[in-house]
């Protein structure tokens, strides 16, 4: 896939990431209903995953995932570099809107710097 439309599918699903993060807040995380559903019956599923996924913002497992990414994607050569950079943009968006900004900040800065260095052989 050419350079351009790799950063096309990028930005569009970059995108798609923070609509579903901030749906996922907001409905499910934030939502009046589900909390008087999930005190009442906490065997749903959509409350294990609330359950779930309050556990992984609590101790930032999103966000630590993504500033993995993002360091390794920052220090490979090459294509693996850029490749290990997606995941961590990707994973760094959604802690972003989860309440773990503070990590996910620089682990998103990271992904899109090494998103946008020009490759070794155009640097010359």
């Amino acid at each position: 896939m050419p350079r351009r439309s790799s950063i096309v599918a990028l930005v569009i699903a970059a995108l798609a990431c923070v609509v579903a993060s901030y749906a996922l807040r907001y409905l499910l995380m934030e939502g009046d209903q589900w909390v008087g559903r999930c005190v009442d019956d906490p065997g749903l599923l959509a409350c294990q995953v609330r359950g779930t996924l309050g556990w992984m913002i609590h101790l930032r497992i999103i966000a630590w995932a993504a500033l993995g990414c993002a360091l390794l994607a920052f220090v490979l050569p090459g294509v693996w570099g850029w490749r290990l950079a997606v995941p961590g943009l990707l994973l760094g968006v959604p802690a972003l809107a989860l309440y773990t900004a503070s990590l996910a900040v620089f682990a998103v800065v990271l992904a899109l710097l090494r998103l946008v260095r020009a490759p070794a052989a155009a640097a010359r």
